[in-house]
């Protein structure tokens, strides 16, 4: 495996550590909307890899080395010696909004003989994560992983963007599918975060709206447990996410605020909060957070056979809101466990894509770190 990274600030050119030459790699930029909207960002990155395959995605934040940067673009080329890869995109337009259609859909372009993983960067600021989930889960085996992230757009939730081999457009999902017995992909996931307060009853939901918690309008609730924080919905709602548990057996699952309706006293989460299911509000602590981040990696690293050559990192813009001057932190943290000699790339999202366990199906997570880590 041949790795090349590089960092675009405002108005220069791609900076490079070294000007290794890539054939028919796959490239995968992070940035900034605002960067990937200035000029032509394709065009820029197709005349560095002619016979690159350009992945581009928007983020709240970008990750690269032990660095967590703002207003760039970061670049990573991945030139594969023993293993190949497939790439695949749809568009949520297309589908009229129904997303396991659109799951489904995508995961059946993927020929599973020899398939080991797939990597999904999605549209971030409408997407229901976990429907879009629940229909590529439709079209795999357990054997096959699948982790990702839902894109960013800093705190602004305005727009994502994403594409393959074109210019960043809205709607876009990206799935990557590797090949190869060589190949070693791991991934997981963890938080760091802790429930507070009264445990709720979800009466009224549909899909990842949330109208009622016991039976009173989700929004009026939360306003208050806020207070003057409030004002600044949905952003200060990121410091004080959802747990939430579908039964009592279920593991919790965090949901984060997209959106709210103040018409209608709505919330729009990142994923599915089923009628029936119990909530809780949540709250963390910079500590608490790399720790969590540190637990990521160990879950990552265990029972991996070789260590890991390129680490792709999705963690959520609530934790980078939370640690704020500390947020590098949580990338060290990660980088103790998986070794030094790891590229690290990644970015800060609307939502992480992992197993609870190995193997396990694939969760929408809010408000963790998720690691896939990679190795021929």
């Amino acid at each position: 495996m041949k790795i090349v990274q590089a960092i675009k600030r405002k108005n220069s050119p791609f900076e490079f550590k070294d000007d290794q030459v890539l054939k028919n790699p796959l490239v995968l930029v992070f940035g900034n909307r605002f960067i990937l909207e200035e000029g032509n960002i394709y065009g820029e990155v197709r005349k560095l890899f002619p016979d690159g395959h350009l992945i581009f995605g928007t983020t709240s934040g970008e990750i690269i080395e032990d660095k967590v940067l703002e207003e760039t673009a970061v670049l990573t080329a991945v030139e594969f010696e023993s293993s190949s890869f497939l790439i695949r995109t749809k568009n949520v337009e297309d589908f009229k909004g129904n997303l396991p259609e659109l799951g489904k859909s995508l995961m059946d372009e993927f020929p599973k003989k020899g398939l080991k993983h797939i990597y999904v960067i999605s549209e971030g600021s409408t997407v229901n994560g976990s429907a879009l989930i629940e229909g590529l889960e439709q079209g795999k085996s357990l054997a096959i992983g699948l982790s990702g992230g839902l894109s960013g757009d800093d705190d602004r939730f305005e727009r994502t963007l994403v594409s393959y081999n074109e210019d960043p457009k809205k709607g876009e999902i990206v799935a990557i599918g590797f090949y190869g017995e060589k190949l070693e992909i791991s991934s997981a996931n963890y938080g760091g975060w802790t429930p507070f307060g009264p445990e709720r009853v979800i009466t009224k939901s549909r899909g990842n709206i949330l109208f009622e918690l016991d039976g009173k309008p989700a929004l009026d609730l939360y306003k208050n447990y806020l207070g003057s924080k409030a004002v600044d919905l949905p952003k200060s709602a990121l410091f004080y996410p959802l747990s939430v548990k579908e039964s009592a057996d279920a593991k919790p699952i965090v949901r984060t605020i997209l959106n709210i309706d103040h018409a209608h006293r709505t919330m729009t989460l990142a994923g599915d909060v089923p009628q029936g299911a119990k909530v809780q509000l949540m709250m963390s602590s910079v500590d608490d957070i790399a720790n969590g981040a540190n637990m990521a990696g160990q879950l990552a690293m265990k029972n991996r056979t070789k260590d890991p050559e390129l680490a792709l990192l999705v963690s959520c813009i609530g934790r980078k809101l939370v640690m704020d001057q500390r947020t590098e932190e949580e990338i060290e943290e990660v980088k103790s466990v998986i070794g030094e000699k790891a590229f690290v790339a990644g970015y800060y999202s609307y939502g992480e894509m992992a197993p609870f366990v190995e193997k396990g199906p694939c969760k929408l997570h809010n408000q963790t770190m998720t690691l896939t880590l990679f190795s021929e």
